[in-house]
């Protein structure tokens, strides 16, 4: 009789996610190409210290290339990748973390096939949802979406800074705020006790992203003197 094949080790514990204040997502839907990792490198230029590359659609040479193109501007930055749903391209490009959604695969499938020390995010709406992923071993949350956003068609109704600041206090691990986030709402999130406030448009929707990531990164630390950068569509 053949022997029971024994059950995968158990991988060491990641060190904690950074609190890092604002968390561009890199989103391909937004800009793409050359352009992507232009703003981006603008933005970490400015501060940013914790991207997250988001693509849809199908595994593409494009995408393995932006995402190696992300992953060797943060590294020189001193920042933070991750990738959004795909586990395959996260191995691909060496990145730091992988972001899953409720309907994605199960945080231990996803550790299964990640090296070790790699982080694993998790969207949640709502404390029901939050609780689950923390106990499953999310090392951080992303929640919302927070107020009203465009960029992502399956994100919902607008959860607002009420819901969001209920996760952050009963959470252990980092929570981020994510949906219709500039610098118009910035304060609300960070009063909310968020660790930090995911953004798109508000930085790779403007005329010039790295001056938009200086003043959300200067508004996040409490520089009021900052000069504020134009609102997110």
């Amino acid at each position: 009789m053949a022997a029971t094949p024994a059950p995968p080790s158990p991988q060491a514990a990641p060190a904690p996610f950074p609190r890092a204040g604002i968390y561009l997502i890199a989103d391909a839907g937004t800009r793409a190409g050359p352009a992507l990792v232009d703003a981006v490198e603008a933005a970490l230029a400015a501060g940013v210290r914790l991207v997250q590359h988001r693509v849809k659609g199908p595994l593409t040479r494009a995408a393995v290339a932006d995402a190696r193109a992300l992953k060797a501007a943060v590294r020189r930055h001193g920042a933070v990748l991750v990738v959004n749903d795909r586990v395959d391209l996260a191995l691909l490009a060496g990145a730091d973390g992988v972001h899953v959604g409720q309907d994605d695969l199960e945080i231990a499938d996803v550790r299964r096939l990640l090296p070790p020390g790699t982080w694993v995010g998790v969207s949640v709406h709502d404390a029901a949802e939050a609780r689950a992923a923390e106990a499953q071993g999310a090392d951080y949350l992303g929640f919302g979406n927070v107020f009203g956003t465009a960029t992502k068609a399956d994100a919902g109704p607008p959860r607002g800074v009420e819901a969001l600041a209920a996760v952050c206090r009963e959470a252990a691990v980092p929570v981020y705020g994510i949906g219709g986030v500039g610098a118009d709402n910035l304060d609300r999130v960070r009063a909310a006790g968020a660790a930090g406030a995911a953004v798109v448009t508000a930085v790779l929707g403007a005329p010039d992203p790295g001056a938009a990531a200086a003043g959300l990164v200067a508004l996040w630390a409490g520089d009021g003197t900052a000069g504020r950068p134009a609102s997110r569509p």
